[in-house]
Order: C-alpha cells, then structure tokens, then sequence
C-alpha cells in the first residue's frame, strides 16, 4: 500500500524569532542535560523509543560504528529531557557550514507526550543551536537554524514549531510504498 508523505522544511534566521514554551513548573521535575559522552547505545535507545510510533526507520540499520562517526563528529549535540531521572526525550543538532545548525531529531517517548515537555525541550535545543557558535571555538555566529517534518510525524509536530515561530520555506510531497 503507498501513502503519500507531506515533508515540510522550516527555518529561524535570527535569535528573535524564537516564541518560547513555559518552562514546566519545578515539582514537574523536568530537566534538559547535554549527553556530552557520545554513546551509541544511548543514542540508538532515545531514537527507537521516540520514533518506533512514528516511521523512523533511516538509522534502524546502523551499525555500531557508524553511531560512533556520527556522534563523534564536531557540532552534533544530544540534548535529554529528564522528568524525575527518567528519559522523556531528544533534541540532536547538527552544525552545518556557514553557520547553520539543523535540528535532525527531536522528539518525546510516547508516555510523555502531552505533559507540556516538548515545547519547553524544542525551545532548549533551538536556544541551544543559536549559541552554539559562541560555545564551539572557532565556529561563526549562528545565522540559521532549521529542521523538517513530515505528515507521518506526530500530529503536533509542525504546529510545535511554528509556535516556536519557525517559518516553512519548502514543502514536498511524495508517494511511499
């Protein structure tokens, strides 16, 4: 059977245009940590737990060294989303040249979907990429940071970062299956 898949490509091209969430209440628990050891096991488990329910499949068939070359590589960061000591979720970002960073994962597990954590960790991690020029030596400011989505994500996943106020400049669609 084909689906088609709707694959929406949006941008930031300036600290201001960031909306922020609401940080979750204090006795909500709920804390974003840098994973600054890169682990394979640890990063394969936050992409299988956030995507098995929404078709991400693309690093499925990576094996161990590969998560290593990627991980390892200058300007890929995880950030975690811990709600009372337990994984909720992900953001990794990517710096690409020129100073842009890409938001190549975010997501939530699915038992904290819903909790009010996803739009305070997106905004963590877009904080996050457009400081990362000034955290990294030698890198430019950031002058841009995008991602894309598509329509086999979560259904709140593009209304999430529009009201982070990320504008879409591409839209594709295309069949599968």
């Amino acid at each position: 059977m084909s689906i088609t898949v709707t694959t929406w490509s949006l941008e930031q091209t300036s600290p201001a245009d960031l909306s922020p969430a609401r940080e979750p209440a204090a006795e909500a628990g709920v804390r974003i940590v840098r994973a600054e050891v890169p682990s394979p096991e640890f990063s394969r488990f936050l992409y299988t737990s956030v995507g098995a329910d929404v078709s991400w499949t693309d690093r499925l068939v990576w094996p161990h060294e590969r998560w290593q070359e990627h991980l390892d590589r200058p300007g890929v960061e995880t950030w975690v989303a811990y709600e009372h000591g337990t994984p909720a979720g992900y953001i990794e970002l990517e710096r690409q040249d020129d100073g842009v960073v890409e938001i190549l994962y975010f997501g939530l597990l699915p038992a904290f979907r819903g909790r009010r954590i996803g739009g305070h960790l997106l905004t963590w991690g877009i904080r996050r990429a457009w400081d990362q020029g000034e955290r990294l030596p030698g890198q430019p400011p950031t002058k841009r940071v995008w991602v894309h989505t598509c329509s086999k994500d979560g259904p709140y996943a593009l209304d999430n970062y529009q009201r982070r106020g990320f504008r879409v400049f591409d839209v594709a669609t295309a069949t599968e299956g």
